[in-house]
């Protein structure tokens, strides 16, 4: 427990209007977020696809996405401001929800997900820009709980992400599985595909319109500059001081599991939950899916992740935001243990209990990794956006681990093994905190 409370004011004075326009990019990618997790669910039903293809959404969005912008980003944000970083990274995000009309014309998946790639680039670059400027807007003792603050509003986009994907996609899908598709005349086929579709692709560009008001807001908006007073890049000498910071370095591999885990763990969520309880067989309400059924449980997981952020950041007031980290992951090593062997109700509770136990782990792994970086923060910030990569990465491995063992269970010793190493980075990361 810390010695005393922390005294500083939690967000510097003059910066309150520019922390909430900031912060509400953290509910807006957790808006995009969790619409696309839903994607996977919703293109395995529409193209009849494998888990191990419907994870491609997840590699163009978090690989070839957020992966690639991520350091660009940090060099632009070096060069200019944080604002003009935020304000290139929403563009982005708008552009790449519009991509989605031309991707229905043509009806291609891949077309679709090079809108996504684009739309996942903007939110690299978001991120690359918004985690660093939050810390920035008051000291840097409290710069971890800020941050924890901010992104607390990440799952109420999240929340909103499920619930805008239930109403207006998972509910235009025909439940019509794989087999029933493939002995259907390929005109009818056509015309489904092409509904839901639609239904897909209007859900996207009502969001990048509605985008389009906040980017005019924050343009027009004055904001501090919080930047470094030197703009001019050293890359190699940079990048030279963060690999020999071994507290940064295993921050950024805490990052990758945790958002590998995160991802995996919400993206096989519905059809965990259709398994565990044969929601493809049972009696539901008229004109419901399974998976409209199976995504009450995910929004389930999203508020408790919500509520938990919230908590854990009041604890940070007394406890070291290192050994919550560790208690956290723990727990969430439990739980998962839990959801490989449950079956039922019994293990989609244990699912939905892994979110509460995730909700402190991003911002806490990225404030205690960027902790005294100095002038290296900005581009040390991207390589925990980099991470990100994760996302892409561990999710493919957990679709093809159900694929081959045919069991959705068996797939979450992936997130598992995720948790085992994050719940070890806390360790390391209290043991140097206490010796400083």
């Amino acid at each position: 427990m810390n010695s005393s409370r922390i005294k500083e004011k939690l967000v510097a004075p003059g910066n309150l209007l520019p922390f909430v326009l900031i912060t509400s990019l953290f509910f807006l990618w957790g808006l995009a977020n969790n619409m696309t997790d839903t994607l996977l669910a919703a293109f395995k039903r529409i193209m009849s696809m494998t888990d191990a293809r419907t994870a491609l959404i997840q590699i163009s969005c978090y690989g070839l996405g957020y992966f690639i912008f991520a350091l660009p980003a940090a060099i632009f944000i070096k060069k200019y401001t944080y604002k003009s970083g935020v304000l290139l990274g929403l563009g982005l995000y708008i552009t790449g929800c519009l991509l989605f009309f031309p991707a229905k014309l043509t009806g291609n998946y891949f077309h679709f997900l090079g809108a996504l790639w684009i739309l996942f680039g903007g939110l690299s670059v978001l991120e690359t820009a918004a985690n660093p400027y939050i810390i920035a807007m008051g000291a840097e003792e409290t710069g971890t709980r800020r941050l924890n603050l901010a992104q607390s509003f990440n799952p109420l986009g999240s929340i909103s992400g499920v619930i805008i994907s239930q109403l207006f996609i998972l509910s235009g899908l025909n439940r019509a599985n794989a087999a029933e598709r493939a002995a259907m005349p390929e005109e009818t086929l056509r015309n489904i595909q092409a509904g839901e579709l639609n239904a897909v692709t209007m859900t996207y560009v009502t969001v990048g319109f509605l985008l389009l008001i906040l980017w005019i807001t924050i343009f027009l908006v004055r904001m501090p500059k919080a930047s470094d007073e030197d703009s001019r890049i050293n890359l190699k000498a940079t990048l030279e001081r963060l690999l020999r910071n071994r507290n940064y370095v295993m921050g950024v591999i805490a990052q990758f599991f945790y958002v590998g885990a995160q991802i995996g763990v919400w993206s096989f969520t519905i059809r965990y939950s259709m398994a565990a309880l044969n929601l493809e067989h049972a009696i539901l309400p008229p004109g419901k899916t399974p998976e409209q059924a199976a995504a009450t449980y995910y929004i389930a997981s999203l508020i408790l992740f919500s509520i938990s952020r919230f908590i854990f950041t009041g604890l940070m007031k007394y406890f070291r935001p290192s050994s919550l980290l560790m208690f956290a992951s723990l727990m969430a090593i439990v739980s998962t243990l839990l959801v490989i062997a449950g079956s039922g109700m019994a293990g989609v509770i244990a699912l939905v209990s892994i979110s509460g136990f995730m909700s402190l782990m991003f911002p806490t792994i990225f404030g205690q990794a960027v902790r005294g970086l100095g002038q290296d923060t900005k581009i040390g910030g991207s390589g925990l956006i980099m991470a990100i990569l994760g996302g892409a990465v561990i999710t493919f491995f957990q679709g093809k681990v159900s694929d081959l063992s045919g069991s959705i269970n068996i797939s979450y010793v992936v997130p598992l093994i995720c948790f085992i190493f994050i719940a070890w980075y806390a360790f390391f990361s209290r043991k140097t905190e206490t010796a400083k």
